[in-house]
């Protein structure tokens, strides 16, 4: 049995009428309703990092009589936890509170990156940002602080993050 196409005149026309249709709500939805980035006397301040802290005790080395009891393959001399700490953040903006919270590290051993995104819209113009970090929990106060008076223009991203190999926490 060989299949026709149809040629119906009505079958044609409905077939066009909801192509129309569909064009037409596609056409409707792309230009509507206008999509705002941000207010235009507004700035964007982004948190974001994904950082190891430091392990959550001291390395130690172990005596002879307990290497002595270990299988050869196992006679490390030195053991060291593997769990981190999380990493505490204390954000001011003015002098004033904007976030504080805490990342715990990721992993079954809580032995990955502690990760954090927060994101803060402030009024454009001139601030003071205070960030204070600890990545160490044998360490009551914070021990990465980074200070700075910075100027957002309207529609500015700022991201704060922290890297060891940038020198701790800084602003870009």
């Amino acid at each position: 049995m060989v299949s026709k196409s149809p040629t119906n005149p009505l079958v044609m026309a409905a077939q066009a009428l909801f192509y129309g249709l569909f064009a037409v709500i596609i056409a409707i939805f792309s230009t509507w309703p206008d999509y705002v980035h941000l207010d235009g006397d507004r700035s964007l301040i982004k948190l974001s990092f994904s950082y190891h802290g430091e392990p959550v005790g001291e390395c130690r080395e172990r005596s002879p009589e307990e290497l002595a009891k270990l299988a050869p393959n196992m006679r490390v001399a030195k053991v060291c936890p593997r769990e981190r700490s999380p990493i505490r953040v204390k954000v001011d903006l003015d002098g004033q509170p904007l976030f504080e919270g805490s990342a715990p590290p990721a992993g079954l051993s809580k032995d990955g990156a502690s990760t954090l995104y927060r994101r803060f819209e402030v009024p454009a113009g001139e601030h003071l940002v205070s960030v204070k970090m600890n990545d160490n929990a044998r360490i009551a106060d914070f021990n990465l602080v980074r200070e700075e008076k910075v100027t957002l223009k309207p529609a500015q991203i700022m991201v704060i993050d922290v890297r060891k190999d940038h020198g701790g926490i800084f602003f870009e």
